[in-house]
């Protein structure tokens, strides 16, 4: 996530594309308020919700959806709507088509540097935690509920500017930890990726490493369903997913209670030379992978004979 460009477009042609035009903003903007105006109207609300989603790129978007009228208690109606089609899993494709639109605009608000401080303070991410602590497997698109809530939080954390340790401060105290590690244990690959992702950045800051040398029971969770990823990922695993996997375990070699859990709970995968050779061809992520399993074992507890020879 953190690699990812924000587009994809290149232009070839040498000719200005029609944003660079002067009255382009303009009229994005004025659009945008269209589709707005638009999202107060029961009837065109779903309409509404999937093109505001085709403007999310555009740079004014999430503070004109942030100001306008209704807009954030519209959202907060489509996902609260849900919850009642969550357990037992009834929820439809197109239901969760409609929900994940409203959490992609809560996601554009996420990775605004105007907005991103305001939606923690109305304590709005809390509304999609109910979304990354579900179960269901089978279908898909119980999955794209998790990535996408997992989206939002994703985008809270990826920036670090002052606004970080508050925005850290409130997930960990809403504990969001643990259903990120819900997420690891039953989410697709890329569901997986961004949770190590939330995760690993957390860990970055002295409070998520305070939050998980505070109780060992958090300690022995977090590590033990890092390693439990590792050890059911066949074959060559996703880089990405490893790489993030990885900080994560640097970050808690940084605790001092973490020694006991590393030592338990380290995969014997990434201790195993002739699996790291196998798996990694990355240079960078090999040599966090030497780094990590060198704090391991420099964190290992003595044995008896060596305590007392």
């Amino acid at each position: 996530m953190e690699n990812l460009p924000e587009t994809l477009y290149v232009n070839l042609t040498g000719v200005p594309s029609p944003t660079s035009e002067p009255d382009s903003a303009a009229k994005e903007r004025a659009k945008i308020e269209r589709y707005l105006r638009l999202l107060n109207q029961p009837m065109h609300k779903e309409e509404a919700l999937a093109l505001l989603n085709k403007e999310r790129r555009v740079e004014d978007m999430p503070l004109l959806l942030w100001n306008a009228k209704n807009a954030s208690f519209i959202l907060l109606q489509e996902i609260i709507s849900a919850y009642k089609l969550l357990s037992p899993p009834l929820l439809t494709m197109k239901e969760a088509t409609r929900v994940c639109n409203s959490l992609a605009l809560l996601q554009a608000m996420a990775s605004h540097p105007d907005t991103r401080l305001p939606i923690v303070k109305a304590k709005l991410p809390l509304y999609i935690y109910p979304f990354m602590n579900t179960t269901e497997k089978r279908t898909k698109h119980f999955d794209y509920l998790r990535l996408t809530s997992l989206g939002v939080i994703g985008a809270l954390v990826k920036v670090e500017d002052d606004n970080s340790p508050e925005i850290i401060h409130f997930l960990l105290e809403s504990e969001v930890i643990p259903l990120c590690l819900r997420c690891m244990e039953v989410g697709s690959e890329l569901a997986k990726t961004v949770a190590a992702f939330v995760i690993s950045k957390m860990l970055m800051y002295d409070e998520g490493k305070q939050y998980c040398g505070t109780f060992p029971e958090r300690l022995y969770a977090v590590a033990n369903i890092l390693a439990k990823v590792i050890d059911q990922l066949p074959g060559k695993p996703p880089m990405q997913l490893l790489k993030h996997i990885l900080k994560c375990f640097n970050h808690l070699t940084e605790v001092s209670r973490a020694s006991d859990a590393l030592e338990k709970f380290y995969p014997a995968k990434l201790r195993d030379p002739a699996y790291l050779n196998f798996a990694i061809d990355e240079v960078a992520v090999r040599g966090l992978a030497d780094q990590v399993l060198q704090s391991v074992i420099a964190h290992r507890p003595a044995s008896i004979t060596e305590m007392f020879p």
